[in-house]
Formats: structure tokens, sequence, C-alpha cells
């Protein structure tokens, strides 16, 4: 198993693999408009205005786990794209953790386990992937994603 092998949905509702991306360096976020930390929203959008010529794509998953999330993954999309701007592709509403997690996030924590724990502990924990599907790296929630430049940069 390998992250290729994993199944999203868009927002919309479109669902597609992860295949698609094969060859391209990933972040994977975990998201929630109504998050404190929701302003790294605007980081992510400059990260990936700036590396999209060179293959980076970042995938937002709104989660409500922690109550800060809207009631519809196309009410989540609409916040981001209205409030701070974001192009990057958004999915739908789904669980980090727990019985109801998204299989990408389970293989995501296995693959870069946490501090402690496995578990997302809040919003906007943020995994790199490269070119060629391995998880590096995982940046927790407060790591702003400007900080994460020279990791991204080591992928491309």
């Amino acid at each position: 198993m390998n992250i290729y092998d994993f199944t999203v949905t868009l927002e919309n509702g479109t669902t597609y693999s992860l295949d698609k991306y094969k060859g391209h360096p990933m972040i994977i976020v975990n998201t929630a408009t109504k998050c404190g930390l929701a302003p790294q929203f605007e980081q992510l959008e400059e990260l990936y205005e700036r590396y999209q010529s060179q293959g980076l794509v970042i995938l937002g998953f709104p989660s409500n786990q922690f109550k800060q999330e809207v009631a519809t993954a196309s009410d989540a999309a609409q916040v981001c794209r209205t409030t701070y701007g974001v192009t990057f592709p958004m999915h739908q509403i789904i669980d980090v953790n727990g019985s109801n997690a998204d299989p990408l996030f389970e293989y995501l924590k296995k693959q870069a386990p946490g501090t402690l724990s496995n578990a997302i502990k809040w919003n906007f924990t943020k995994f790199l992937v490269d070119k060629d599907g391995n998880v590096v790296e995982r940046f927790a929630p407060k790591t702003i994603p400007i900080k994460m430049i020279d990791s991204i940069e080591a992928v491309l």
C-alpha cells in the first residue's frame, strides 16, 4: 500500500485516485474554517502559487472533529476561496481520528507518527509527501506553512 492507492473525494463529490499526482510532491492538510489557525490558509495558498509550477500539490481536507468546521464541504470550500483566496483542491469533510477516520489519514499517521501518539491533535496538521509518494515529514498544527519552505524545496 502507498499514497497512490487512496481514493479521495472533492468538495463537489467528484472522487479520484491520488495516483493522478504521481511524480508530484504534495502537502496534505486537515483544515477547519472556524479554527484560530485558519489564517494558515493564506500561507498555504502562497506556497501553492509559488511552487505549483514546479509540481507542488496542496490538498485540503476539512474535518469537524475539533468542532470548528461549517456544516458542508461546499460551504467550507467557499469560505476558503472567498476569505483566504484558496485555489488548491478542497475535499469532503472527513474524520481524521477514531473508528471513522479516513483511510488516507490513517495511512499518513502511520507513516509519520506524531509526538507521544499518532493521533491528529488539532486542525492544520500538515504532511509532506515527496515525488515518489513517500510521507517525509509531519508538521504540527502551529507550524506556520512558510516554515516548511526548506522541506518543500528539498522534495521538489
